[in-house]
């Protein structure tokens, strides 16, 4: 039989043992490994980068939408006339229609384009009884090559009327010439006539290069009003105005 002093010598071996020996259970845990951060994702192939420059066609387009720009313009411009002509046309019958002479009387005015090479219309104003009844002015060339155009057709009291123009020119030239386009003219004038009853007057304002190789320059457009009345009846005229 074990003594109790034996008993004694295991328990001591024993608690020594427990302190020297630790279980797994008992093992502090090691520390988490860091996470590492997710990589971030590549952009897109073909997208383009944050400063990229702007496209080469951005200056085309540009260029194209001030052209049509312009063109836009000049249609307003040309409907803002035709408005304006109309307006001063209802102004002339309204007149026509209140003093009760319907059809009683005509008037046609024509523009007539008789100035030289040196010379290109720019601009053309009429008035007929201090109401503006015509107004443009084109930079191209084109109101200049219209050699012949109406102004007015349309219906007019019987009695005396006055028609005022206006017309600016631009020195055209070449070789030594070439200087004239830096130089503009004007050439206005006033004529009175008399609208017939039941007749039709025909006025032609002709503008037409005056003088001759000594004449300055500044004095060669000229305004020229030729007036006839036509008898509807006969189809032919009947008298002239110059």
């Amino acid at each position: 039989m074990t003594s109790p002093r034996t008993w004694g010598v295991f328990a001591l071996l024993f608690a020594a043992a427990a302190c020297w020996v630790r279980p797994a259970w008992a093992q502090p845990a090691s520390p988490a490994a860091p996470r590492e951060a997710p990589a971030t994702a590549p952009a897109p192939t073909g997208a383009p980068p944050e400063n990229a420059p702007p496209a080469a066609g951005a200056a085309a387009d540009g260029g194209a939408y001030t052209v049509r720009l312009r063109a836009l313009e000049r249609n307003v411009n040309d409907l803002k006339e035709q408005v304006f002509r109309t307006r001063a046309r209802l102004n002339l019958l309204k007149e026509t229609v209140l003093g009760g002479v319907i059809g009683a009387s005509r008037c046609v005015i024509k523009h007539k384009n008789e100035m030289g090479a040196s010379f290109r219309l720019i601009k053309a104003v009429y008035a007929l009884d201090g109401v503006q009844i015509f107004n443009k002015a084109d930079d191209t060339g084109r109101l200049s090559e219209m050699t012949e155009f109406d102004i007015y057709n349309g219906a007019i009291q019987p009695g005396s009327h006055t028609l005022t123009v206006q017309f600016i020119y631009q020195g055209y030239g070449f070789g030594v010439f070439s200087y004239l386009k830096g130089y503009k003219f004007k050439a206005s004038s006033s004529h009175t006539f008399v609208a017939a009853d039941n007749k039709a007057t025909v006025v032609v304002v002709v503008g037409y290069e005056k003088g001759g190789m000594a004449t300055n320059m500044e004095d060669k457009p000229a305004v020229e009003f030729r007036v006839n009345l036509i008898a509807p009846q006969a189809g032919g005229p009947s008298a002239a105005q110059r």
